[in-house]
């Protein structure tokens, strides 16, 4: 990459080295390794990069913006992950405090269901 080079022009550099290399390592003509590598997904994506929005930024100030805006992108999943982790956990034993708050009044409830259904076949 040079300094003053575009995003356009870094992509078609990068096509266009990996279409060199594709044409010395195999019998290919250039122009026949050019349309294979333009037919791989790394060729579409570097293609349509070249012809996108950002084809005329300067190639290091954008690619500075792709590393920081990946850089937030992989801070945001860790912090997300790290507050998921730290309520799963505080949550994780929240519903066995409430199961045993239930539990504690369990022997009332069962003379009340006893009672409940000695009126229940009183009524039958």
């Amino acid at each position: 990459m040079q300094q003053e080079q575009s995003v356009s022009e870094m992509a078609e550099e990068a096509l266009e080295r990996q279409a060199k290399a594709l044409a010395q390592s195999s019998v290919q003509s250039l122009e026949d390794a050019r349309q294979a590598v333009s037919g791989t997904e790394a060729g579409r994506q570097l293609r349509d990069l070249a012809q996108g929005e950002h084809r005329h930024e300067k190639a290091q100030a954008w690619q500075a913006r792709v590393f920081w805006k990946r850089s937030e992108e992989r801070m945001m999943r860790l912090y997300c992950s790290e507050a998921l982790s730290s309520f799963v956990a505080e949550r994780h034993y929240s519903w066995l405090e409430s199961y045993m708050e239930w539990l504690e009044g369990k022997e009332e409830r069962v003379q009340y269901h006893a009672l409940l259904e000695e009126e229940l076949s009183s009524l039958r």
